[in-house]
C-alpha cells in the first residue's frame, strides 16, 4: 500500500511499533523516487496516535487517506483464552482502529477532505470457532467504519471497510499455492490498488465495504 499511494506521486508516513517492519519499506520508496518517511507508533496507545498525527501534519501537512491496517490474532478456544490475551488482541483490532480513525477524522474535518480505510477480515463477517481473539475485534471495527462513514460521509470524509478474505501470498505461503497459481493466494499488489482506487472514488459512488478474496476460496 506505501509503494503504491508514493507511487501516485503522495508522500507516505509508515508507522509501525518496531522500526524492522517499516524502515525496509521506506528505504526502498525512498531509494525508488518517492517520497516517504518512517514513524514509530503504538495504535493501542491514545498519546502515541496523537503524536504520530502531530508529526505527520508537521511534516506534510493534513492527511489526504489514512489507512489502518494493524491487527492481532492468537487462535485458542475461548475456553482456554485468557482475558488479558482476549483485551490485547481486541485492543489492536478494534480500539486502535477508534484511535487512529478518529485521530485522521479531526485531521481531514479540518482540512475538508479525506479517505479513510479499515483493514477487516473474514472473522468480520463470522465467528468461527477458535477464532474469538479476532472476531470480537474485528466485528468491532466493522461496525466503527459503518459508524463513521455515516457520520463524517456528508463532511467530504469517505470511510470504507475492506474485507481481506483468505492468506496474503508472501514467501511463508507461496508454496499453498502449490498448483493452482500465485494468484489462488490473495496478491499484495492487487489488494493495494483496491485501496487506492478507493481513495480516488468520485464520491457519487462510494464504497462503504468492499471484500477481496481470490477466485479459490468459497464464500
Amino acid at each position: 500500500m506505501a509503494r503504491r499511494f508514493a507511487a501516485a506521486g503522495m508522500a507516505v508516513a509508515v508507522a509501525s511499533r518496531s522500526a524492522a517492519s517499516r524502515d525496509p519499506i521506506v528505504k526502498a520508496i525512498s531509494g525508488s523516487g518517492g517520497a516517504a518517511r518512517g514513524y514509530e507508533c503504538d495504535a493501542t496507545d491514545e498519546d502515541s496516535v496523537e503524536g504520530l498525527f502531530g508529526q505527520v501534519a508537521a511534516d506534510s501537512g493534513a492527511p489526504r487517506v489514512v489507512v489502518f491496517n494493524a491487527g492481532m490474532f492468537v487462535r485458542r478456544s475461548v475456553l482456554e483464552t485468557s482475558a488479558e490475551e482476549f483485551e490485547t488482541c481486541w485492543k489492536a483490532n478494534c480500539m486502535g482502529g477508534f484511535l487512529v480513525g478518529r485521530a485522521a477524522a479531526r485531521a481531514m474535518l479540518e482540512a475538508g477532505r479525506g479517505t479513510i480505510l479499515f483493514t477487516g477480515a473474514t472473522a468480520a463477517m463470522r465467528g468461527g470457532a477458535n477464532f474469538v481473539n479476532l472476531a470480537v475485534g474485528k466485528f468491532g471495527l466493522r461496525a466503527l467504519a459503518q459508524s463513521m462513514a455515516r457520520e463524517l460521509g456528508s463532511k467530504n470524509i469517505h470511510v470504507a471497510h475492506v474485507v481481506i478474505d483468505g492468506m496474503i501470498m508472501s514467501d511463508g505461503y507461496a508454496q499453498l499455492a502449490g498448483e493452482r497459481g500465485p494468484d489462488s493466494l490473495l496478491g499484495p499488489d492487487a489488494i493495494a490498488e483496491n485501496y487506492y482506487q478507493l481513495h480516488v472514488q468520485p464520491r457519487s459512488a462510494w464504497t462503504q465495504e468492499l471484500d477481496l478474496r481470490p477466485w479459490v476460496e468459497s464464500f
